[in-house]
């Protein structure tokens, strides 16, 4: 992968993160075969130029909560308030603006139903500068959330991610058999953990008042339970990858499945999922420019057995990823 701004080396670094975002320095650079000292510095470079951020997440899915992709048709003098609006909101996980920014489009993921319907029944059906509103729950996820786009870099070995990935991921429950949930103890945690992913034991304690040894068990249980994980997002475009686009895909019913399973695998998509509504599949997809997303969308998707019909809309700029940060520039991908 060609690099603009950073080279091979912070790719590696990125990818490590995304194995385990928690690693220590000096974990990383043994595995990097580097200095800690180079990891340190190339980790600040990338935060402070490269748009890299890591921060805990919810797993709506894992939690039981449902997700859904909005598409709210705008005014073109309204889009830009709309946009920001929703993403002040603590129920929204990412917010854009496309189709050459009269359409927002964001993810929400309601804790409880009243959220939801006074979202979609009360406020946004009030606001006059939205003429068209569109919402697609998200049925299944073929891939995203905890697996990231980078692991499709390749830029560490097998042995290599072997050696970062951390010990006793598996999945635990809590007694009889009942997968660990976030409880309202688990929320100063959780919610420091979404301020930074890779806060120490001791910023821990004292964000909980718990103990480090507790507070080490309880995010243990919590990562191998698969309500939280830790999200690696970075600006792409850095790397040489300047165009993202989202594609609400429609495919027979009966290929629905395995066109979703074929996009998992595919370099470009860094999300796909089966969605409700007039399509039935959404994907972000990342690519180094036009011609690139051109020949993907014409070929290697287009050619995918049980593929009907395919709505290509590029990312104009990001409003919101998982908390309210507006980039303008950058394509940011986690």
């Amino acid at each position: 992968m060609e690099s603009h701004d950073f080279d091979e080396l912070d790719l590696q670094l990125l990818h490590g993160l995304e194995v385990d975002a928690r690693a220590s320095f000096s974990r990383l650079a043994a595995v990097l075969g580097v200095s800690d000292q180079t990891v340190a510095r190339r980790y600040r470079r990338l935060h402070t130029e490269g748009g890299l951020r890591v921060v805990g997440v919810r797993d709506a899915a894992s939690l039981g909560q449902d997700t859904w992709m909005l598409r709210l048709r705008c005014a073109p003098d309204a889009a830009d308030s709309i946009a920001r609006a929703l993403a002040r909101r603590p129920d929204t996980a990412w917010i854009g603006l496309t189709s050459g920014g009269t359409e927002v489009v964001g993810q929400t993921s309601a804790r409880t139903r009243g959220e939801h319907e006074e979202l979609l029944l009360g406020k946004l059906p009030r606001t006059p500068s939205i003429t068209e509103i569109r919402a697609h729950q998200l049925l299944h996820r073929f891939y995203g959330g905890p697996a990231g786009w980078l692991g499709k870099s390749r830029a560490l070995t097998d042995a290599q991610v072997a050696a970062l990935r951390p010990s006793g991921t598996g999945r635990t429950s809590e007694p009889g058999g009942r997968e660990s949930g976030i409880t309202a103890d688990d929320e100063p945690l959780v919610t420091a953990l979404e301020r930074d992913g890779r806060a120490t034991f001791a910023e821990l304690r004292k964000a909980t008042g718990r103990s480090e040894s507790a507070v080490r068990r309880r995010l243990d249980q919590l990562l191998g339970s698969g309500t939280l994980f830790i999200d690696v997002q970075f600006d792409s475009e850095h790397f040489g990858y300047g165009i993202a686009a989202l594609l609400w895909i429609t495919a027979a019913p009966a290929a629905l499945d395995a066109v979703g399973r074929a996009l998992a695998t595919h370099r470009e998509v860094a999300t796909a999922s089966a969605v409700s509504g007039p399509c039935n599949l959404f994907a972000v997809v990342v690519c180094r420019d036009t011609p690139e997303l051109y020949a993907y969308v014409s070929a290697r998707l287009g050619r995918l057995d049980g593929v009907q019909h395919v709505e290509c809309t590029p990312m104009l700029r990001r409003v919101k990823q998982l908390k309210y940060e507006e980039r303008p520039t950058g394509r940011t991908v986690s």
